[in-house]
């Protein structure tokens, strides 16, 4: 008779790179999971926001390919980019290690799109960028 296969709970991948970012961003960075409110009074420090994009992969019960859609805001098209980019540098400088409860063994890039944000046809657009990334993770 064959032996079920060990129940394995992937960790919460936003959680891990919000948790992160929040460590090694810049004081006063914004990081979540959701827009926060009064997002125009955030911007001068930048606005990360981390969401599960789709196209997550179970690699046969042992690891999980996430993707995560990054929403970057600032006050500036050049804060904003700048704050992409260290995002995504620290996301990918995690690789090898242990994050909150996940070991990382991967991270790549998908895109890095210049998207602002029109809260409304009456105020001037928000500057953000979307960073889409995908990391392979396991319970640590």
């Amino acid at each position: 008779m064959t032996q079920p296969l060990p129940v394995v709970v992937f960790p919460d991948a936003e959680q891990v790179a919000v948790t992160l970012l929040r460590a090694r961003l810049p004081a006063g960075t914004v990081v979540g999971t959701e827009w926060p409110d009064a997002l125009e009074s955030r911007l001068p420090s930048g606005v990360v926001s981390v969401t599960r994009g789709g196209g997550a992969i179970n690699l046969t019960d042992v690891a999980e390919d996430v993707v995560l859609d990054i929403d970057v805001l600032a006050a500036t098209k050049k804060t904003a980019h700048d704050l992409a980019q260290r995002v995504r540098a620290h996301l990918h400088a995690v690789r090898g290690s242990v994050q909150a409860g996940a070991r990382v063994y991967g991270v790549s890039d998908t895109s890095l799109v210049w998207l602002p944000h029109h809260p409304s046809a009456e105020t001037d657009p928000i500057p953000r960028y979307v960073l889409v990334m995908s990391m392979v993770i396991r319970p640590a």
